[in-house]
């Protein structure tokens, strides 16, 4: 398999990758909140800047959700505003669990995901009660931006990981399903791969299978 020659690492994404998500939803969900725009005309990037400031770890929870409530007409509950952050993560699918364990066995395994202390502690919590183990042991390590303080694609994100995880960038694959992550992966020294609309990393990995 051409794309994993001399590769001993492999850094995958979560949301699009291993798991299945629906942005949509959370637009959705804080539009009945009554938030008239999250996210611009150009894909998934935020209206609002506290939604970066949550994803680098620069604020806390409690000061999302008031900065939150400054963007909504009417008065919502922590609850309320979890619920309709968090509505876009879905399952992790049993064939990824499985895929994952498998490339263990010959791979160190990585995750790094641009995300945020409120969804970590929900797709965790969803992981354990779908699979009935902790997420985290399918990886060596796993990184979120929100605890790193960088996002990708900035270059400090993957010299931070590059850094933290002790890898050599040259034998490292990163694997995502944005193209800007993927370029920016591979300007700073990664192997990388687009996992492009309508791919299923599965289908990619079919041999670990």
């Amino acid at each position: 398999m051409e794309l994993i020659k001399g590769i001993k690492n492999i850094i995958f994404d979560l949301g699009g990758v291993l798991l299945n998500i629906d942005p949509k939803k959370t637009i959705a969900a804080f539009g009945k909140l009554g938030m008239d725009q999250l996210v611009g005309d150009h894909g998934l990037s935020y209206d609002h800047d506290i939604f970066y400031q949550m994803e680098q770890g620069k604020i806390t929870p409690e000061e999302f959700r008031n900065g939150v409530r400054k963007l909504l007409p009417v008065e919502v509950s922590d609850q309320e505003i979890d619920d309709a952050w968090t509505a876009m993560l879905l399952d992790f699918p049993a064939i990824r669990v499985d895929l994952v364990k498998n490339l263990q066995a010959e791979f160190n395994v990585y995750l790094f995901s641009n995300t945020n202390a409120i969804h970590v502690e929900k797709y965790h919590s969803n992981f354990r009660n779908q699979h009935g183990f902790e997420v985290s042991t399918l990886f060596e390590k796993d990184f979120y931006s929100n605890e790193i303080g960088f996002r990708k694609p900035s270059s400090e994100s993957f010299q931070e990981i590059v850094r933290l995880s002790g890898i050599n960038p040259e034998e490292s694959l990163f694997i995502d399903d944005s193209l800007p992550n993927v370029e920016a992966a591979i300007a700073s020294g990664l192997k990388g791969f687009w996992l492009e609309p309508g791919q299923k990393v599965e289908e990619i990995f079919g041999e670990f299978l």
